[in-house]
């Protein structure tokens, strides 16, 4: 839930109004509390003027590259409903997320790699449903890579020769394929042959992947890397480069701790500090490489912050409105749609609600999102 507010939605009327009591009723009913001003300075950026706070200056010159989307509203201000709703569309019941249904329509680049990676996956607020492939076969399930090393658990089988696993491995399968002859039909049993297939093929690709050190100096340190702020994040944004480049067809980054409901000023500059020179760097050599024309980076949280105080030096939930940015990808940039209204607690123009955001995600990949869907017991879902 990182504050839009204090990132990408400027309200000089927030800022007037600083310490007055929030009225009630209307769009503000169920709320309390003083106005709280943003603690930095706002400034526009780019050709079209974008208001971007000075906590992210590395990534306002890339402004022209945004598309900021200032009206964003999802159901309820709550992190697991929003965060499982952000990434699979429905919080009640148990759906493929994004990244899943994304691979599945697409099919991956690389034979030798996931199709649907995540760096650093948060555990919380449904865990591996954000990233599974529920009724979808498995093969489309991410692949979850925790902390900034890089490295995947178990990769390297050092008790056996890489010809010893190939022949026992073409004995497995060989009693899968039998199995599957006899069933003619059985997608738990498909993915688990293309699983183990992947598997073996990843113990080569991923070690040469994975190191960030095979970069040049230069390089490391455009994304932060060696440095303590932004090593971490920088690694992230490093290897999503290095995966896209490999055919890696689904990306997600994490960066958690912006749940500031005190502490808002110390929070949002450590955070935005540990984002902002990776973010940028990742945007600048994307183009550099001229990948960013098809490949697209989208930001955002689960919801968005109050413009009420919490606890003198912080800001609760919104979900009323927020704000989420794309750039590549066939986004046309240095431009803003939507808007919340003065104070920047809900959206009233251009609002796109979270399955909206999953619809244009969709149709910018070349997929229509009526179109794609999956027969499961009886049923198209989509």
């Amino acid at each position: 839930g990182p504050s839009h507010l204090d990132t990408f939605d400027y309200k000089p009327k927030l800022q007037a109004d600083a310490g007055q009591e929030i009225k009630q009723g209307n769009q503000y009913q169920g709320t309390g509390g003083k106005l709280l001003r943003s603690p930095w300075e706002f400034a526009q950026h780019g050709q079209n003027g974008l208001w971007i706070s000075e906590l992210l200056p590395n990534l306002a010159k890339h402004a022209d590259k945004l598309c900021l989307m200032n009206g964003m509203h999802t159901d309820l201000p709550s992190h697991p409903h929003s965060f499982v709703k952000m990434h699979t569309g429905n919080s009640q019941f148990v759906r493929p997320s994004l990244g899943a249904w994304t691979l599945y329509g697409l099919g991956t680049e690389s034979e030798n790699l996931p199709g649907f990676i995540v760096l650093n996956p948060s555990s919380g607020n449904g865990g591996a449903q954000n990233y599974g492939s529920a009724f979808l076969p498995a093969i489309y399930q991410a692949t979850p890579i925790s902390g900034s090393s890089g490295q995947i658990s178990n990769i390297a089988n050092r008790r056996m020769s890489r010809e010893r696993q190939r022949m026992q491995l073409d004995l497995i399968q060989g009693l899968n394929q039998g199995r599957l002859k006899q069933k003619q039909v059985d997608p738990n049993l498909e993915s688990v042959i293309d699983s183990f297939e992947l598997a073996f093929k990843m113990q080569t690709e991923v070690p040469q992947l994975m190191n960030v050190y095979k970069e040049s100096s230069s390089v490391r340190r455009a994304y932060g890397i060696g440095s303590r702020s932004t090593d971490s994040f920088g690694k992230q944004c490093l290897l999503a480069r290095r995966m896209a480049e490999a055919g890696v067809r689904f990306i997600e980054l994490n960066s958690g701790g912006w749940d500031h409901h005190r502490g808002l000023k110390s929070g949002m500059e450590r955070n935005c500090r540990a984002i902002d020179k990776p973010i940028a760097a990742l945007l600048a050599d994307l183009e550099k490489r001229d990948m960013l024309k098809d490949t697209l980076v989208m930001w955002g949280g689960e919801f968005g912050r109050t413009p009420h105080g919490e606890s003198d030096d912080g800001r609760d939930h919104n979900n009323r409105g927020y704000t989420m940015w794309m750039a590549g990808g066939g986004v046309k940039g240095g431009m803003r749609y939507g808007q919340t209204d003065e104070y920047g607690f809900a959206a009233i123009d251009g609002r796109m609600h979270i399955h909206d955001w999953h619809a244009t995600v969709l149709h910018l990949l070349g997929l229509n999102h009526k179109k794609l869907t999956f027969n499961y017991s009886g049923r198209d879902f989509r």
